[in-house]
């Protein structure tokens, strides 16, 4: 199992000229500061299915009988959709190692959505479409993380997806070294403070589940399960009011170490962040001070107070 997550990307994204006009659309985020801290696969299926560079533009075409094709904007009788469909199929089937996969915007190919569809006629339709080989990869693997390019400017969906990556990382990585029941049961301990984070909802369906799981004989098939009620809870962004939830949760532990004036300076620093007054690193900084002050087993192994390396310096952008 690599040590670092292996992360599937657009090869235009990297800065190769793959293109359909021969450039590129390289991401600073991703080749500056993700690429530290992952390993990439890069491709570009349009090259990988053997059109040149440059080559003549491709679009979706919804047909009459609804079904969308891949065809040439030059020559729209020149249809590669089941070509496309085939190298999709078979990479999706060859990478299930991958821990998430960033894919350009827009492209008949890659677009995750809001791709532009045109009738047989050429006459431009809504933007609803999907990527032919996005969309088998979202098939295929619903739980993986999967963000455009354009997203990742946002700094709430960017830690979202970096975070998400690093978990499916680690569960990834359980499963290689050998399921076992404490295994399953010490990850989801260590994760029970970030899920309720992200959805206090998920988070008390998720409870009664990983409860269960001496009930289950092939550990696989509850791993199977366990992953995507995991990755549907933390796709969903954490907010201020679950943040704050998750915060005021952990300041319970310090209730008999703390005096009246920390106490209270405490919450205040918490509530100031649910109120917007301060980022979320004010209340963080001051919790994760008093827990080297008074250490507790739970709370340090709780995946919440670092859920991916501290270099990327994602929650300086988050409010």
């Amino acid at each position: 199992m690599n040590i670092q997550p292996v992360i599937g990307v657009s090869g235009c994204l990297t800065g190769s000229a793959v293109r359909f006009d021969g450039g590129h659309k390289r991401m600073a985020f991703v080749m500056e500061a993700l690429a530290l801290v992952v390993a990439f696969k890069p491709i570009c299926p349009e090259v990988a299915i053997g059109l040149p560079v440059p080559r003549p533009a491709l679009r979706l075409v919804k047909a009459r009988e609804g079904e969308i094709r891949m065809r040439f904007s030059h020559a729209p009788h020149d249809d590669i959709t089941e070509k496309m469909a085939d190298f999709a199929a078979g990479y999706v089937s060859r990478n299930d190692e991958l821990s998430g996969f960033i894919v350009c915007a827009k492209s008949p190919c890659c677009g995750m959505e809001r791709v532009r569809l045109y009738d047989e006629m050429g006459n431009r339709g809504r933007k609803e479409g999907v990527g032919l080989f996005t969309g088998a990869l979202l098939e295929k693997y619903p739980w993986l993380p999967v963000e455009e390019d354009g997203r990742l400017h946002d700094p709430v969906l960017r830690e979202n997806f970096v975070e998400r990556i690093f978990a499916l990382h680690e569960l990834n990585t359980l499963r290689a070294n050998g399921l076992s029941r404490r295994a399953l049961l010490n990850f989801h301990s260590r994760y029970k403070l970030q899920l309720l984070a992200h959805h206090q909802a998920g988070y008390r369906e998720i409870g009664p589940f990983v409860a269960s799981l001496h009930k289950w004989e092939d550990l696989d098939s509850f791993f199977v399960a366990y992953r995507e009620k995991l990755m549907a809870i933390l796709k969903k962004p954490a907010s201020r009011k679950n943040h704050t939830n998750a915060m005021m949760h952990i300041q319970g532990y310090f209730r008999d170490q703390l005096n009246a004036r920390q106490r209270c300076e405490l919450r205040d620093v918490i509530l100031r962040y649910r109120d917007g007054v301060l980022p979320i690193l004010a209340p963080l900084t001051l919790l994760k001070h008093y827990l080297a002050e008074y250490p507790d087993d739970y709370l340090l192994t709780q995946n919440y107070f670092n859920p991916y390396p501290e270099y990327l310096a994602l929650r300086l952008a988050v409010n």
